[in-house]
């Protein structure tokens, strides 16, 4: 379906609401909607989003981005809001990634294995790192908000820092938040633990987020402008 000069992909799905998303990372629209929604029906709202579309495509053109990474020694990977070094040390034992320092990180790998597996490792290293903090801040807020999810996990998400299923109570973090700072990841927790409370984005959680972290918007501000990996990009 085309809106003026913006092409968007339409899904028809069992679903109540809709769902405009803006993909990294060239832009790319798309819009869930209840299966029984009308072409017409679909064409005003999205008229009246053609805005904020336009908005978020021009941020995501701007945005710094990642060269594809070959994991060699001395290539730069982000980690916690850090750019490091990596140095890739050969190996005939277990293969191993470790931080050194403050802005080193050392795998340790066969030296015939290949980019893939090397890829896999380092992801690994961050899926790892990333449930050990958001186990402390989980916990943290959960006390600080008195709000109980009944699970939350780290998945590869290609559109979203994060998401919430209010009717079951679960929440996913995007595994790329591992590279992001710190006062970041806690800003997304502190989202999605919102939606416990409320699950549009309306007056009322935007007054939930200013109670629990008045610093929310500078939080949020922080994170959109930091660089984004290069992706191949699944849709």
């Amino acid at each position: 379906m085309h809106i003026g000069d913006v092409e968007v992909v339409v899904k028809r799905k069992s679903i109540k609401n809709f769902h405009l998303s803006v993909h990294p990372p060239e832009g790319k629209v798309t819009i869930a909607c209840p299966e029984i929604t009308k072409d017409e029906t679909i064409r005003l709202y999205l008229a009246s989003k053609i805005g904020w579309i336009k908005r978020q495509q021009k941020l995501l053109q701007g945005k710094d981005r990642q060269s594809p990474r070959k994991y060699v020694t001395g290539e730069t990977h982000y980690f916690l809001g850090k750019a490091c070094r990596l140095k890739v040390v050969p190996t005939e034992g277990r293969s191993v990634v470790k931080v050194k320092g403050k802005t080193l990180i050392e795998l340790s790998v066969h030296k015939e294995a290949s980019t893939e597996l090397k890829g896999e490792l380092i992801k690994e290293f961050y899926r790892t790192e990333l449930k050990i903090l958001l186990t402390k801040i989980v916990d943290d807020w959960c006390r600080k908000m008195n709000v109980a999810p009944e699970d939350w996990r780290v998945k590869v998400m290609k559109t979203k820092w994060g998401s919430c299923n209010t009717e079951k109570r679960t929440l996913l973090f995007n595994l790329e938040l591992a590279k992001k700072p710190k006062s970041c990841i806690e800003y997304i927790v502190v989202h999605e633990l919102v939606h416990l409370f409320e699950r549009l984005h309306n007056d009322r959680f935007v007054a939930l987020m200013d109670y629990y972290l008045p610093t929310w918007r500078r939080r949020k501000d922080e994170l959109n402008s930091l660089p984004v990996s290069h992706s191949d990009w699944i849709y």
